[in-house]
């Protein structure tokens, strides 16, 4: 395999001494990640990719589209970030092979100061969703091999990648079993999809869920809401989207408006007031950013007091002890955002090798807001909060 000629990363002497630790990136799924790991019963039915034209395109079961026709980075072997819509057109021969492979990752990482990686799907949606296209069998079996193969990627980084796993979140007694089953793995988080109730189940503020938080609370398993994880939240070019935009400035304009729907599930978390009752249970808004939670924990207790709500806690005591959140473009004010936020709630992330990712240089990037920062607040927003959230050994 050719090797990606990765630019040089300069270094910010202000992260001198602290393993940096990426909350948010993504897998490029090779093309036979399913195929090579299923069964022969299902070999012909679990994602896999068929050829249209010059194009290829991801499917499951009889041909149903997964809706992805390119390698979901935007990362190009000649090392070079795609501009705009240009990556839509990449096959996975088109892109960085540490999009897709364990060992050339590891090299990009270094390239870019990274020491480890949180890592999340694409084929099957960031929080499973799409796996709701064929029947409970063919998901099940498609989740699995998913997760499968995510322990032998956390196997072969030698504990620099650690990839969240994926739950069967249409049936909470199975939700539950994959997520003891993960932990055995020793996966270290969870992905689940943050709006069941689009398909007809109770919403996660339902007691129907609360088996699945005791377990994931006693498994030590951090809940992951990444952005675009339900049918409700997701879309490369967003919702609501003026038809008079070219495909580049509706790009960005998806990109922006991906983030709103986190906000609209936080808000969700905190008034079903469920977090009460499992109060060891962590949760992580994934690609979702940090100088707007001021403004809505301070709203949600302001508009419970106006709408009659009782609770033991108020929002900001719940996401103080509960609750992260992951900050990547973030910079003009970001020192004083986080410690607005809480310093022991927030997450870094590059979200490699997706088109909104911080890429060549992301800690370079981050240099002037780092430099802001004092080297307390470097260390957990950079290491150790992720480290502690998801139980990791670096």
């Amino acid at each position: 395999m050719a090797t990606l000629a990765h630019p040089q990363s300069r270094s910010v002497a202000a992260l001198e001494g602290i393993k940096v630790i990426d909350a948010d990136t993504h897998l490029s799924e090779p093309y036979d990640l399913w195929t090579s790991r299923a069964p022969a019963k299902y070999r012909d039915r679990v994602p896999r990719v068929v050829k249209t034209g010059d194009r290829m395109l991801w499917t499951i079961d009889d041909d149903k589209s997964l809706g992805i026709n390119f390698a979901v980075s935007a990362v190009h072997r000649d090392g070079r970030k795609a501009i705009g819509t240009e990556f839509f057109g990449w096959n996975q021969e088109d892109v960085a092979p540490g999009s897709y492979d364990t060992a050339e990752r590891l090299r990009a990482m270094d390239a870019m100061g990274i020491h480890a990686q949180i890592v999340y799907s694409n084929v099957l949606g960031f929080g499973g969703q799409q796996s709701f296209k064929v029947d409970p069998e063919l998901r099940q079996v498609s989740i699995e091999i998913f997760n499968d193969a995510m322990a032998e990627l956390q196997a072969e980084s030698n504990g620099r990648l650690f990839p969240m796993a994926l739950l069967p979140w249409w049936d909470v007694k199975l939700a539950v079993k994959e997520a003891e089953r993960c932990a055995k793995m020793g996966l270290r988080g969870v992905n689940t999809n943050s709006d069941p109730n689009d398909h007809g189940l109770p919403d996660l503020g339902s007691d129907y869920w609360y088996p699945m938080w005791e377990a994931c609370s006693d498994l030590n398993l951090p809940i992951n809401f990444h952005i675009g994880a339900s049918d409700e939240s997701v879309s490369f070019l967003g919702r609501g989207c003026w038809p008079s935009h070219s495909e580049n400035a509706a790009l960005a304009f998806g990109s922006t408006m991906l983030i709103s729907g986190n906000q609209r599930v936080l808000v969700n978390i905190l008034l079903s007031r469920f977090l009460e009752k499992f109060p060891k249970l962590k949760m992580v808004s994934v690609e979702s950013g940090v100088a707007w939670i001021p403004f809505i924990l301070e709203s949600v207790d302001y508009q419970m007091r106006e709408s009659g709500l009782k609770s033991e806690l108020s929002a900001w005591e719940i996401f103080e002890r509960q609750i992260y959140a992951c900050s990547w473009f973030e910079r003009r004010h970001y020192a004083a955002d986080i410690r607005r936020v809480g310093v022991n709630n927030i997450l870094f992330e590059t979200d490699y090798p997706h088109p909104t990712c911080l890429y060549p240089d992301p800690l370079q990037y981050m240099e002037d807001a780092i430099n802001e920062m004092t080297r307390e607040e470097r260390v957990k927003v950079f290491s150790s909060n992720a480290v502690n959230v998801y139980g990791l050994s670096i």
